[in-house]
């Protein structure tokens, strides 16, 4: 039995006699994020601010995701509007699965775009997701799993996710249940990193879950607070209590500020990220 994780970390419950978190089993993986912003992006359309007007590359976001690369596999965690040009940006071939966090527009909206995935690997996608996420999919996504499919269109494997340890893949990951305002959302953990997004409250055992990590991905929306994000005081207190190697800062909007001026004010282990920020644990 493994108890690599709770010599190291005995107050994290969820940890002791766990073999999901042997060390044989973490395996080196590279995070890349493909978009940062909130769910209308930076800049907005329409807005004349002077972060939205900005001209330097790392204040342009689309909408948040990533791509974590790992002995041989790719995976992404949400598929927004975006997903199509953050796919043909990234030059991705191959796609073994997509897992993801909530239901919103700006993390599900660009499924439809898997078809050119079915076409070259000869198969559907693989979906993760918890059963109110997949009721969402199946009632936005109907012509998917209509009894006459209409030739071409996407094809998706569901998969349940619980609040429980799975595995896609060679990937072990650890879902971490958060709040977006009411709404129940998924993070994930994998290994020493975790992503967590579009959240504003965790209960302390699921707090638990982000101890102990190399790299911290977390939402902070902006500097005020909001009624669904932290803000960037919460989350940099969430940081200063879980104590990562390093955190990076996601699901920006244009009211956080220009980058090179936030990035002066945080702690030294903590960034803001952009879009393409590559990362490897």
């Amino acid at each position: 039995m493994c108890n690599f994780f709770s010599k190291i970390a005995k107050n994290l419950r969820w940890a002791e006699g766990n073999p999901y978190f042997c060390e044989s089993n973490i395996l080196k993986l590279k995070l890349t994020f493909l978009g940062t912003g909130t769910s209308q992006g930076v800049p907005v359309v329409a807005c004349q601010c002077p972060v939205c007007q900005s001209e330097n590359p790392k204040d342009k976001r689309l909408r948040a995701s990533v791509m974590i690369e790992t002995d041989g596999q790719c995976f992404v965690i949400d598929a927004g509007p975006d997903f199509r040009q953050q796919m043909l940006t990234h030059k991705v071939k191959h796609l073994n699965g997509i897992i993801l966090t909530h239901e919103h527009v700006d993390h599900i909206f660009g499924l439809d775009d898997i078809r050119a995935f079915n076409w070259v690997q000869k198969q559907p996608t693989d979906i993760y997701a918890e059963e109110r996420v997949q009721v969402a999919i199946r009632r936005i996504f109907d012509y998917v799993f209509a009894a006459w499919k209409y030739p071409g269109i996407p094809q998706m494997h569901l998969h349940p996710i619980e609040n429980k340890p799975f595995q896609i893949g060679n990937l072990d990951v650890l879902p971490i249940r958060g709040f977006h305002y009411k709404l129940p959302v998924f993070g994930f953990r994998f290994g020493k990193m975790a992503y967590v997004t579009d959240i504003n409250r965790l209960e302390p055992e699921e707090l638990d879950k982000l101890r102990d990590l190399d790299v911290l991905v977390l939402n902070a929306l902006r500097k005020e607070d909001h009624i669904s994000h932290y803000s960037l005081p919460q989350a940099l207190e969430v940081i200063a209590e879980v104590k990562p190697g390093k955190a990076y800062l996601t699901h920006l909007s244009h009211q956080m500020g220009f980058y090179n001026e936030v990035q002066k004010e945080l702690p030294e282990n903590v960034f803001l990220s952009y879009d393409g920020l590559e990362i490897e644990v």
